[in-house]
């Protein structure tokens, strides 16, 4: 089996850091239309580019834990990755680094998606509709990041759309650009496979998971349960839970059948520090790892990202799940037969004692050359506990709390602990926390508190009316001239 990785297609699409513009897809040497297109290879070669914009994963897994209750931003200092201290204090505004990046990855991702549909009739070939599906999926994946980040945002579908046009580019209704991202997802499960031969392309399965997701943000909770009930009683690709959850997060069992979405990373080096985008591998693994680390098992890093003990102590007495995604740093050199010969560092930007035990550089899965940059472990979107809680809410939501147990504790199940036996708004917040607990430091937190309108009374320093969405960055305001207005509160 092959394996598709992301990787940067210069040549053909160019990055997010070619410049200043928000939607430029055209810097210099690109290929233009009139000479690509004309064959199936090149088709193939576009849908790799889609695909290489999921890469930045790592900016959702950092905000979506920042932000909340679960993670402080760590670094350095806070003037390290300024963006993301702000956005942990709930001072963010219109001039944050890391938020930029997330509008012009996702809108960048989308621009390579559209040049595909835009050319799609220059010729026909087998499977053609299969690699327009593929761009259906991973389009609908981009606007969904920019609809829960920013809420309404330009909607542009089937052509890319050039620098003069941006002013003119008015912000569409959130609700609009939900339903364009129905739409794919509904077009893209119609031709999409459960199973693949190269491993990350999109399958069926993704899709549904992505759509039952999408409904559930919405509140559209009957909807999401046939959705999600569906891909759970069909279930052709054969997902499961991995039953080992301590080992889950380990390079070696990646891909197996708990992985529903996932994108696909290599340790190889193919960018630095100055183009994030450019790498081949997940840049969070060395962000979070634990600064001038010298011991066993671990690489040392930065220090980003680091859990609380607030979500430490949240997790059940002989729950695995607790050490598997939380490195409680001290106990473990503690643990350790030369524990004075362990050292690590203090950075400036915060510490908890904490570290993010699921997505952490290991000695035995280090990448070459910089190590720091250049980790294989993969990025899980959705996975298959994530299906069966979102079912389980969406369930629950919709009147059908039967249906919400089992699914909810299957979960449990796999974790060792005692099912779940109540009903009404009790059994809603038992769903609601173990999400907390079996997602803990996968990017999820912040979105969920904000859709189940928690997010102020577990946030320090978040207002209602103000922090649901992030500000638009002020320089793609005055990039469109002043059309787009900013988020209420900003």
């Amino acid at each position: 089996m092959t394996k598709i990785y992301q990787w940067s297609l210069v040549l053909l699409l160019g990055t997010v850091t070619a410049c200043d513009s928000l939607l430029d897809i055209d810097p210099e040497y690109t290929q233009d239309a009139e000479n690509f297109f004309n064959t199936e290879e090149d088709f193939n070669r576009a849908i790799v580019g889609v695909y290489d914009m999921m890469q930045p994963a790592y900016l959702n897994l950092w905000v979506g834990e920042i932000a909340s209750d679960n993670a402080i931003a760590g670094g350095e200092s806070v003037n390290d990755s300024r963006g993301l201290h702000e956005i942990d204090n709930m001072s963010h505004g219109g001039v944050n680094d890391e938020l930029r990046a997330v509008l012009r990855v996702n809108y960048t991702g989308i621009a390579r998606a559209n040049y595909l549909f835009e050319n799609q009739d220059k010729i026909d070939f087998e499977g053609k509709e299969l690699i327009l599906a593929e761009a259906k999926a991973i389009r609908a994946y981009f606007y969904f990041n920019l609809v829960n980040y920013f809420g309404d945002m330009p909607l542009i579908v089937d052509r890319r759309i050039s620098i003069s046009e941006i002013p003119d580019a008015a912000r569409t209704p959130k609700a609009e650009i939900y339903a364009q991202i129905e739409s794919d997802l509904r077009a893209a499960i119609a031709v999409l496979p459960w199973t693949v031969s190269e491993t990350g392309r999109m399958t069926k399965g993704a899709a549904m998971a992505l759509l039952g997701k999408t409904l559930l943000y919405q509140g559209k909770h009957a909807e999401a349960a046939t959705v999600l009930g569906e891909l759970i009683d069909t279930n052709e690709a054969g997902y499961a839970l991995f039953q080992d959850y301590e080992t889950l997060f380990l390079v070696q069992n990646e891909n197996v059948s708990e992985d529903v979405f996932t994108i696909q990373f290599s340790g190889l080096q193919g960018g630095d520090y100055g183009c994030l985008i450019c790498l081949n591998g997940n840049a969070a693994v060395g962000f979070q790892s634990i600064r001038q680390y010298t011991g066993p098992v671990y690489g040392d890093g930065n220090s980003y990202n680091l859990p609380t003990d607030d979500l430490y102590q949240a997790f059940e007495e002989g729950d695995v799940r607790r050490d598997a995604s939380i490195l409680n740093l001290e106990a473990f050199i503690a643990a350790q037969p030369n524990p004075d010969e362990i050292t690590y560092a203090i950075g400036g930007g915060g510490h908890t004692g904490y570290f993010n035990n699921k997505y952490i550089k290991r000695k035995n899965e280090l990448g070459l050359p910089d190590d720091d940059l250049t980790s294989p472990l993969n990025y899980r979107v959705i996975r298959w506990a994530d299906v069966l809680l979102m079912a389980a809410e969406a369930f629950q939501r919709s009147g059908n709390d039967e249906r919400a147990r089992t699914e909810l504790n299957k979960v449990r199940d796999r974790a060792s602990l005692s099912p779940v036996s109540s009903s009404d708004e009790a059994l809603y917040q038992a769903i609601l926390e173990e999400r907390r607990l079996e997602l803990a430091g996968e990017g999820l937190r912040f979105f969920d508190l904000v859709r189940t309108g928690q997010a102020a009374e577990k946030i320090d320093g978040f207002v209602n009316g103000k922090h649901e969405l992030f500000p638009i960055p002020q320089v793609e305001i005055d990039l469109a001239g002043g059309n787009w207005e900013q988020n209420p509160g900003y």
